[in-house]
């Protein structure tokens, strides 16, 4: 009987987390206040107070939401038959959001928001390393990575992949807003393809031997 009021509660906690990302993506964390962002998710800011004690408890929220996001996407990429489709599903799937601009906007911010506030560090830390971890598991076990050339380990293959893909997220912010999420995703893509090309580069054998 208390299932409705269970599906309720977190369908309220997923509309304001959604509306939070908006508002600091649009303003910036310190910018951003509980006031605007209960008009972005258009209900009273005591209502909002009722599931978030203040804007680090968002955040904290956020982030729980998000590994349990990454988990979702990992075993979804654990069953696809190569490794750059599995990447593909990890690395472009903020791409196929209604507004990816807004959530590299928001990345953006997040990453700055961590420099200076240990508290959102540790939880950015702590998202990233679920994430760099089920990334190098992939990789350690995908037979593209041992017919390879470079001679990296599996665990600095994916620092580089995240290293560029959240320089991509940085570009993003600053392409023209006429760009549809379509064109958007094309591009990502485009220079992820070409990086997982040059590292999951087959060796070959030298043309002058």
């Amino acid at each position: 009987m208390s299932q409705p009021q269970i599906d309720s509660t977190l369908d309220r906690r997923a509309q304001i987390l959604d509306a939070a990302v908006v508002c600091f993506a649009k303003r910036g964390f310190h910018q951003a206040s509980m006031h605007d962002i209960s008009a972005e998710a258009g209900i009273s800011v005591g209502l909002i107070y009722r599931y978030f004690e203040n804007k680090e408890a968002v955040i904290s929220a956020m982030a729980a939401r998000h590994k349990k996001e990454i988990h979702a996407m990992l075993e979804r990429a654990r069953q696809a038959p190569t490794l750059l489709e599995s990447l593909e599903i990890l690395f472009t799937a903020h791409c196929c959001e209604n507004e990816p601009r807004v959530i590299s906007a928001f990345v953006v911010d997040l990453y700055a928001e961590a420099s200076r506030n240990p508290q959102v560090a540790d939880l950015v830390c702590d998202v990233l390393k679920t994430a760099m971890d089920g990334v190098t598991e992939l990789i350690a076990r995908a037979k593209e990575v041992q017919s390879a050339e470079h001679g990296l380990t599996p665990a600095e293959l994916a620092e580089l992949i995240f290293s560029v893909a959240r320089g991509m997220l940085m570009l993003d912010v600053l392409r023209p807003q006429e760009m549809t999420a379509a064109e958007r995703r094309t591009r990502q893509l485009e220079v992820a393809r070409r990086l997982w090309r040059v590292l999951f580069k087959p060796k070959t054998e030298p043309a002058y031997a």
